[in-house]
Formats: C-alpha cells, sequence, structure tokens
C-alpha cells in the first residue's frame, strides 16, 4: 500500500488519517496553499503555514485551522508532516510526509524562481515526489521577472503618452501582488478591482506589507482613472465593469501568453507570460533535485511530463485530480462584483 493514494476525495494518507488538498469534505485536512482548486470547503480541521491562514479564512471563513512555520515538524497518527516552501504565492506549501523510513512529498503548485514575495522555492529530498505539471511541455520556458517586469512599465509608459489607462489581468491571489512589485515604479496611482482588494486586504491585516492601492468603485470619477493603472481578475476584461476605463489597453498576465495568439484570442492589446509555476526546466530540474525514485505528475501536460520522465529513466506516471483551475475563481470573483 502506498503512504499516499489517490482517491475519489484526494491524496490521502490513511496511516496518519489525512488528506492533501482534497476536494470533498474530511476530518483533517493539510492545505498547501489557498487558491480555490486546493482549499475547499466543509472540512472539521485544517492544517496550513502560519501565511497561508488568512487566505484560508477569506476564501472559507472561520474554521479550526491549526498553523506551522518552514520545516516545523508534527506528527499525525504517528506519521511525521512538515511544510516546506512552494514559492508559488504567499503562504505556498509542499507537504512532505515520512512515515516508517519512507518520505513522500506533495509539491502542490510551485515555482522555481524567486520572485522575491513568496519564500523562495526549497526543493526536498524524497523516495516519491508528487508533482503539478501546469506548463509542462518544452515550448514553456519563462523569461526572468525582471525583463517581464521591464516590459510591463515600457507599456504603461506608452499607454500613458496614449492617453490610454492600462489594465492588468491577473489572478487575484497571487499575480496581482506581484505586479505591485513593480508597477509603483510608473509612479502612476494603481486601482484594482474588488475582488484583489478583499485578498490585499485580507494580506497586509496580517501584517504583510504590500504597496498601496485604492478600490475601484462606482463612485470614482471616471477621469481619476485616465492614464493611471488598473489590476482585475480574469473574467473582468470581458465584463461592463471596464468599459468605465475607456479609453484603455489591457495585458493579460500569465503563462499561457507565451504561446503566440493567444493574446489575439483573449483579444488583449499586450501580453505577459508572468507565471506562478514551473516551467519545463523548473519541473525538469526541480525532479532532479528531489533525487525521487517515482514521480506522479497531476494537473496540466500530465501525459507528456510522465512519458518524457519514463525515457529518461525514471519511473513516472499520471494521475487524474481536480486540482488546475484557477481561473474559475476569479471569473466567480467578477460575477459577484458586477451584481
Amino acid at each position: 500500500m502506498d503512504l499516499i493514494e489517490f482517491t475519489d476525495k484526494g491524496l490521502c494518507c490513511k496511516a496518519g488519517n489525512f488528506y492533501i488538498d482534497p476536494w470533498k469534505p474530511v476530518d483533517n485536512a493539510v492545505i498547501t496553499h489557498a487558491h480555490s482548486d486546493h482549499a475547499y470547503a466543509g472540512s472539521k480541521a485544517y492544517l496550513c503555514h502560519r501565511l497561508c491562514k488568512p487566505l484560508l479564512q477569506l476564501r472559507l471563513g472561520d474554521n479550526n485551522y491549526q498553523t506551522v512555520e518552514w520545516e516545523e515538524t508534527i506528527f499525525m497518527n504517528g506519521v511525521k508532516i512538515s511544510l516546506h516552501p512552494a514559492g508559488h504565492i504567499i503562504g505556498s506549501s509542499q507537504v512532505r510526509v515520512e512515515y516508517n523510513g519512507e518520505v513522500w512529498v506533495v509539491s502542490g503548485d510551485y515555482k522555481t524562481e524567486d520572485d522575491g514575495l513568496s519564500e523562495k522555492f526549497e526543493p526536498v529530498k524524497c523516495h516519491t515526489f508528487i508533482t503539478e505539471s501546469t506548463f509542462g511541455l518544452p515550448i514553456y520556458n519563462w523569461k526572468p521577472q525582471q525583463e517581464i517586469f521591464q516590459d510591463m512599465k515600457d507599456w504603461v509608459c506608452l499607454n500613458k503618452e496614449a492617453g490610454k489607462t492600462s489594465v492588468f489581468i491577473a489572478y487575484s491571489l497571487g499575480k496581482a501582488q506581484r505586479l505591485l512589485q513593480c508597477l509603483p515604479e510608473a509612479g502612476l496611482p494603481i486601482f484594482v478591482h474588488g475582488a484583489i482588494w478583499n485578498v490585499h486586504e485580507a494580506i497586509t491585516r496580517s501584517g504583510f506589507s504590500l504597496p498601496d492601492v485604492q478600490r475601484v468603485t462606482y463612485d470614482t470619477p471616471k477621469e481619476n482613472y485616465i492614464g493611471n493603472i488598473i489590476i482585475a481578475p480574469p473574467g473582468a476584461e470581458a465584463s461592463p465593469w471596464i468599459k468605465r476605463f475607456t479609453p484603455y489597453a489591457t495585458g493579460i498576465c500569465s503563462g499561457w501568453m507565451q504561446v503566440r495568439g493567444n493574446v489575439r484570442r483573449r483579444n488583449a492589446d499586450a501580453g505577459f507570460a508572468l507565471s506562478d509555476h514551473a516551467d519545463w526546466k523548473g519541473l525538469l530540474a526541480t525532479i532532479k533535485a528531489t533525487g525521487a525514485e517515482k514521480v506522479f505528475v497531476t494537473h496540466g501536460f500530465q501525459a507528456v511530463l510522465a512519458r518524457y520522465l519514463t525515457e529518461t529513466g525514471i519511473e513516472a506516471a499520471e494521475v487524474k485530480t481536480e486540482f488546475g483551475n484557477e481561473e474559475e475563481e476569479n471569473s466567480t470573483a467578477v460575477a459577484e462584483e458586477n451584481q
């Protein structure tokens, strides 16, 4: 019997009587991060990193939360558990599980480049590694974050000169906060959609420092937006909400923008391939660094990555999960904001 099994409720450690990122209610849930495809409501108890808790509270409300620091060890029914930085978003973790000398690591979602905001990713040695593969194709090869940030600032300047407002489309949790590391350097007011404002407030109330932003409201005079910066979640660019910024230009911030044609298909003016996930090289480097003898590949291009690993001598198998739907949470938030 494997230490971690794939069940209809999620990743289950029967020996420890807990699940990792379950998608149905369970007694004990260990959560890698607060994106809605990894953090579901209804469980009796949740374990997460300290920085993840306020985001879970925002998403799931008050619950029985237990928090730990990085690499702090706890035991559940004799099974040793510790959380390690995943570099995906604030408070995101990999889960290390050890029992009877066997070590498994569940990566959750992860990014290998240090973004200066999330805790820097650290590969964890293990016998079995469960990895995502959101961008598990060789075509996905990210430019350094600072180069992308410079492209964004240059784009804002061009829009300003043309009398247009710059509207960035970015996930409300993760991407939106990363943009605040570069956009304030443009020296312009930054306005955010209500969904992003709620996340911003939760993070800053927990003691985390972020640059000041203003919330977009129906009472804000339209002239306040002209030539300035707006950050909104996916879905906003196709809603009536965005019309108040006319004239405006939209820039989509997503790893999917790496593929030519996606900017046009999204009817956007610009695309920035800024991702909170590892690219192809990052995935391969991480798997090698873990020293894992066996790898399970989840959500994304799992068939391609699993086949490649097998061909290179690493035992690998693809696993179907309900992970990988971050964008849906943002579209829901937009719908709620516009009602």
